[in-house]
């Protein structure tokens, strides 16, 4: 059998092939810069889904926003080990930064059992007790996202895709009206892949960047 089998050249196809769909299914499409057309379509080669074209938004700034913190060396912190997984932290340590999760935290453990609350609103609780610069990346926990907005919280921006039917587009609907610099996924898509995805995006563009 004849078949690709070097990593790089599968995923340099694979990107090839998603720009020949959009060129041709899509012909009136425009991206709205270079940035935003690379998270886009990484999540498209994630999913093999071009709905989302339609379903990612974008706040005015949270492009600069993203760049700048990552830049500045801030904290990750996610609402999953598979978030946390699939995050490039190779390459994320290599600008500063430092990615956590504190789902299966003891310390969050035990106060989503004495508050009666999800661990993934317990983790943020914590999470938001640490200093420093924070990006806050949701692929899975709307009530991680709702906990976040009921904080007041400000951190530098905000990935906000969780993925289900109870409160995974409420959630992400409270985020864009929310003024914070964020990325959401309106409606019910998402997913940890999806959330690890953009910020992989993020960090291969400042790759090329240098």
């Amino acid at each position: 059998m004849n078949y690709l089998q070097q990593p790089q050249l599968i995923e340099q196809h694979s990107f090839e092939i998603i720009s020949e769909i959009i060129a041709v299914e899509h012909p009136a499409y425009r991206f709205n810069d270079a940035t935003e057309e690379a998270i886009i379509k990484r999540v498209i080669h994630t999913t093999a889904d071009f709905e989302w074209l339609d379903i990612l938004w974008f706040s005015p700034d949270v492009i600069a926003q993203l760049t700048n913190s990552l830049q500045r060396g801030c904290t990750l912190y996610t609402d999953t080990t598979m978030a946390l997984s699939g995050i490039n932290k190779t390459l994320l340590a290599e600008f500063g930064c430092s990615c956590r999760c504190y789902i299966s935290d003891p310390r969050v453990v035990a106060h989503a059992k004495e508050q009666g609350v999800t661990r993934s609103m317990a983790a943020v609780d914590l999470a938001l007790e640490e200093q420093g610069e924070k990006i806050f990346v949701f692929g899975n926990a709307p009530t991680a996202l709702f906990r976040l907005l009921e904080k007041g919280a400000q951190p530098a921006a905000v990935i906000g895709v969780p993925v289900g039917f109870v409160g995974a587009e409420e959630s992400k609907e409270a985020l864009v009206e929310s003024g914070l610099p964020a990325i959401a996924a309106r409606g019910r898509k998402g997913g940890s892949n999806v959330a690890a995805a953009i910020v992989n995006a993020l960090l291969y563009r400042l790759r090329e960047a240098q």
